[in-house]
């Protein structure tokens, strides 16, 4: 198998794996009992929350540790809207994972009001937009650092200045960003900010949520006492393990899986265009991790192309993976360009730092075969 689907989940690493192992089948007591069995867990889940903090350089109890990107990003915004009851706007971007867009579409139900913004056709959004958006009423900014099917970046830092200068609360979704370009909440102001392990090379089923400690958090999950009792439920310890392992191993290595994921993008980006007809790159080439590739084959479907890969046993997708609909048309394509057209023939291409060219090679023959038959 040719694994090129990271932004859709990674592997656990070996050493993520080893870590964790203890934590599955000989320290599984509950950290919230009296008796030292189980408390001692307390200790262990506190170095896991030290070191997902130090990924992004916040304080330990800054970290409040989930279920799942999904969880930390409603939770976000569930809570600015508990504490502001009597503001009822909500800014977004129209490129959004379906875990904000899902959300706010929901709450246009019940009455909120939703800016959606626009972004341009390599996929920027334009600070402007933002500026205008803002109003007397509007609850919180959630916006992303990275989008997850075409790698842009947005200008979080400057998004983070507008919102602190308003005095409106901005979440972040960082997912996509976290382990691929530098991340310091003290440097830049986000008021919320979500994470997840699954993404970096962690388990699944573990997300975290970073609240800055002068930021007001109402609890979405209401029972024990847990997370400083703002998630009840009793914790997953060996994910929590997990994913401390796996953040180090990101703050460790950062520049050397940067530079590597660099490289094989660009190869990647190269060889496609040069061999296969009517392709192109959709999103910014400048502003964008170094992961992800998404590129226009004119003329083929996607989906037909994704399913063709699969038969090779190479991993492709059209879009993100949480969209339940998997021949609808990518929303972050369409938004870009306004065609459904591109929108049904782009393919996302999101590599690692263990990428070869030699698996790049062996993709793009088989795309050449593809093109053949598809077109």
């Amino acid at each position: 198998m040719i694994y090129f689907d990271h932004n859709a989940t990674t592997p656990v690493l070996p050493e993520v794996f080893e870590a964790m192992r203890p934590y599955f089948c000989d320290e599984w007591g509950n950290p919230s009992s009296a008796y030292r069995f189980g408390s001692k867990l307390k200790t262990i889940v506190g170095m896991a929350r030290g070191r997902v903090a130090n990924l992004i350089g916040a304080l330990p109890e800054e970290i409040l540790f989930t279920s799942c990107a999904t969880e930390s990003n409603n939770a976000a915004i569930q809570s600015v809207l508990k504490s502001n009851p009597t503001k009822r706007h909500i800014i977004t971007s129209a490129v959004e994972h379906s875990s904000v867009l899902n959300h706010c579409q929901a709450l246009e139900k019940e009455g909120y009001r939703v800016t959606y913004l626009p972004v341009d056709r390599d996929g920027l959004l334009n600070i402007i937009d933002l500026e205008n958006a803002l109003n007397d009423q509007t609850a919180v900014v959630s916006l992303m650092w990275a989008n997850n099917e075409t790698g842009v970046l947005f200008p979080v830092e400057k998004i983070a200045e507008v919102c602190q200068s308003k005095g409106v609360p901005f979440h972040c979704d960082a997912v996509q960003a976290v382990g691929k370009v530098p991340i310091d909440v003290t440097r830049i102001h986000v008021d919320y900010l979500t994470i997840s392990a699954h993404k970096i090379f962690g388990p699944k089923g573990v997300g975290a949520l970073f609240i800055r400690r002068s930021v007001l958090f109402s609890p979405m999950l209401l029972g024990g006492h847990q997370e400083n009792e703002r998630r009840g439920g009793t914790e997953n310890v060996p994910l929590l393990v997990g994913f401390g392992r796996a953040a180090d191993l990101v703050r460790q290595e950062f520049s050397e899986r940067v530079e590597k994921c660099l490289v094989s993008r660009d190869y990647l980006e190269k060889t496609i265009l040069a061999h296969i007809p009517n392709t192109s790159i959709n999103g910014c080439r400048d502003s964008r991790i170094s992961t992800t590739s998404n590129i226009h084959f004119s003329g083929i479907d996607s989906d037909a192309l994704v399913t063709f890969l699969d038969s090779r046993g190479i991993c492709v997708s059209s879009g993100s993976a949480c969209i339940s609909n998997a021949i609808a048309p990518s929303h972050v394509i369409l938004a870009m360009t306004g065609s459904i057209g591109k929108a049904k023939q782009s393919i996302r291409f999101s590599i690692a730092h263990a990428t070869t060219h030699s698996e790049i090679d062996s993709v793009v023959k088989e795309l050449q075969h593809a093109y053949q038959q598809l077109k």
